[in-house]
């Protein structure tokens, strides 16, 4: 079979969207992410650089074995492989820099195990000699042995080097009833009462102790609010006058859906047990198969020193505003070394794991050697 590699046009939003629909991503829940009601909505929050790299069988291509909606889309020339670039500058090693991410690989079915994966990598590299990044991360999740295989496991020359760099614990926190929030010496503000550009220099003072957090603008931030992440809804914790943290509740719901397409193993043995205990629990349940997950992002999580007692008052405050909206999960991504991880435990959840990658090609290997120790980050609602 012969296929053709190049950008995403606006006309391929439908048979992008098919093929997310299509392929679920395989753990002990398998998962379509997708992008209704059009693909391109969710681009921008990924970065101010984002490329979709598509595959199309070439029309009057037939591959064997297909079922008929299959082939009707292969032979049409329609997208049976998807990939994305982006980029956005983030702090590494203390310092701004545009950062790059791998991520969104899908294949149909039908063609796997076939050349796509090599063909594909090669024009990533053609466009990465647009000099944009020099470094990316990926996420692979765990349980995804084909992904881990094909990229870590049996890497061909053509793709970039992966080197694991931490787990990512995602934790889905449990909404149950608004709790009180115990301040401890300090005042819950929105930025929306405060100057926006406090809040960014907090941000950079306290996100650059980070590798990868995100380095963000007032512009940012401002542009967000029409991503679904409203100002009134970012909590600001202010300590005498003084910025000391920052947490916001972020909602994407309206360009990026994650939908449950199987249970596997022990949470598909659980699954009742589980509904049961949400219901006395005052939880909502298990979203069924064929439903989206109805969920929030704590995001821009950061707080002074990583102090435990500045962290939890911002959570509670989050998780109450996501209670409040009737939201069943609220997610929130930190990884392994990240002291804020065990105080984010504490609330109710289900975890969910992956793992952080950093990528590069062989010219640029002195980018992936110099990085430093510190703890990663990783904005989870921008993968």
């Amino acid at each position: 079979m012969s296929y053709t590699f190049d950008l995403a046009h606006p006309n391929d939003d439908p048979a992008i969207r098919r093929l997310l629909r299509a392929n679920p991503v395989p753990g002990q829940m398998a998962l379509t992410y997708e992008r209704e009601p059009n693909y391109f909505l969710g681009s921008p929050v990924m970065g101010p650089l984002s490329q979709t790299l598509v595959a199309r069988q070439l029309a009057g291509d037939k591959a064997s074995g297909t079922t008929s909606s299959t082939a009707s889309s292969a032979t049409s020339g329609e997208v049976v492989g998807l990939a994305t670039r982006s980029v956005r500058p983030l702090f590494v090693n203390g310092y701004v820099e545009d950062v790059g991410y791998i991520g969104q690989l899908r294949v149909d079915e039908a063609h796997r195990g076939r050349w796509l994966l090599p063909a594909g990598f090669r024009l990533f590299h053609q466009l990465h000699q647009d000099r944009a990044a020099r470094g990316y991360i990926t996420t692979i999740i765990d349980g995804n042995a084909q992904a881990e295989g094909l990229l870590v496991g049996k890497a061909r020359r053509q793709y970039p080097a992966y080197k694991r760099m931490e787990r990512i614990f995602t934790l889905a926190l449990i909404l149950r009833s608004p709790r009180r929030v115990h301040l401890s010496g300090i005042e819950i503000r929105t930025a929306a009462q405060v100057e926006l550009a406090d809040v960014v220099a907090f941000l950079h003072k306290e996100g650059r102790r980070k590798q990868f957090f995100p380095a963000v603008s007032v512009d940012n931030l401002t542009s967000l609010a029409t991503s679904g992440m409203r100002l009134d809804e970012m909590a600001v914790a202010v300590r005498g006058g003084t910025i000391v943290g920052v947490l916001a509740l972020w909602d994407q719901s309206a360009y990026k859906q994650t939908v449950v397409r199987a249970y596997q193993d022990d949470l598909r043995r659980l699954k009742p047990l589980y509904n049961l205990g949400a219901k006395l629990l005052g939880a909502q349940p298990l979203t069924e198969i064929g439903q989206p997950i109805h969920f929030a992002y704590a995001a821009f999580g950061c707080v002074e020193a990583d102090n435990p007692a500045l962290f939890r008052p911002l959570l509670q405050t989050v998780y109450n505003w996501a209670s409040w909206r009737g939201f069943a999960f609220l997610m929130l991504g930190l990884c392994q070394g990240d002291p804020l991880l065990s105080v984010a435990r504490r609330w109710l959840h289900i975890p969910y794991t992956s793992s952080l990658y950093s990528v590069c090609w062989p010219e640029d290997e002195a980018w992936r050697t110099g990085l430093d120790g510190r703890v990663p980050y990783v904005e989870i609602g921008t993968l």
